[in-house]
């Protein structure tokens, strides 16, 4: 039985680490892929945030309850907290640097 629970704990790291991975990639493809500074921040905003929590969780599953994880938990807070707070900074910054949105018509007159 104890077995078949390590084998179910390992599928469900694996998966989220995969995923995670996905989620990582992804946001590098949208900071490439985006028009301006806003866009690009928000991709890598979200992306970042999301992978890293399923790659943290993923390697949770893996380690077991140990020391490990409570050192991962740690890490996942800190990520929860940083993480939007330097988007939103850097998106702060940028607004009142003059930095103005691309717009749909292509034309960056924003407020």
């Amino acid at each position: 039985m104890e077995d078949a629970a390590a084998l179910i704990a390992s599928i469900i790291a694996w998966a989220a680490i995969g995923v995670g991975s996905l989620c990582l990639v992804a946001g590098a493809v949208g900071v490439l892929r985006m028009p301006d500074v806003y866009t690009r921040m928000h991709a890598a905003g979200i992306t970042d945030t999301g992978g890293a929590w399923l790659i943290l969780v993923g390697l949770m599953f893996e380690a077991g309850f140990t020391l490990i994880t409570v050192k991962l938990i740690l890490i996942l807070v800190f990520l929860f907290f940083t993480s939007p707070t330097a988007c939103h900074a850097l998106a702060s910054t940028a607004m009142h640097a003059g930095v103005k949105p691309l717009l749909g018509d292509g034309k960056g007159d924003g407020p």
